[in-house]
């Protein structure tokens, strides 16, 4: 199975629809360090994720698999995507807040964690600080937990696996 990768704009129609469809937050997308991408497989849209940059960390966020694409692995390649896109960044770790999804990515290696263990700079992003419920848990894991099965990115554009 494979995925195509290209960034994509905070401010595209299909990728606001996806949020706003998953109740996600989009008041912060236009800010500066975030990158956004929209993955599609054999020409076909699937879903959206993408990274916010911390002092040497990463948020991942706006991680989103279309509902006709769900249950056949799209989210964790994803997930293992956006996490490969962090290592060009020398992102150490990475974190997130869910309120609906934390077995999921405790399945791909993210552990829970309590908020007072959480980095200054995640807590002070607008996702931590404002936009999410205090119901949503943290969750972390290193950005090169196990060796990753996806090439490293060299464009905005290319095929993972």
């Amino acid at each position: 199975m494979s995925l195509e990768l290209e960034s994509v704009a905070p401010d595209a129609s299909d990728f606001l629809a996806a949020l706003e469809l998953e109740q996600l937050p989009t008041d912060d997308l236009t800010e500066s360090g975030r990158l956004f991408f929209r993955f599609s497989q054999n020409g076909k849209l699937v879903g959206f994720g993408g990274i916010e940059l911390c002092q040497g960390n990463i948020l991942l966020r706006s991680i989103v698999v279309l509902p006709q694409a769900r249950g056949q692995g799209i989210g964790r390649l994803i997930t293992e995507s956006l996490l490969e896109q962090a290592t060009t960044f020398g992102a150490k770790d990475a974190y997130l807040l869910t309120t609906s999804a934390a077995d999921f990515f405790e399945a791909i290696g993210f552990k829970q964690i309590q908020r007072d263990t959480v980095p200054p700079e995640i807590l002070a992003t607008k996702q931590a600080s404002a936009l999410c419920p205090s119901t949503a848990m943290f969750l972390t894991r290193p950005v090169s937990n196990q060796p990753s099965l996806l090439p490293q990115a060299s464009s905005t554009k290319e095929i993972v696996q």
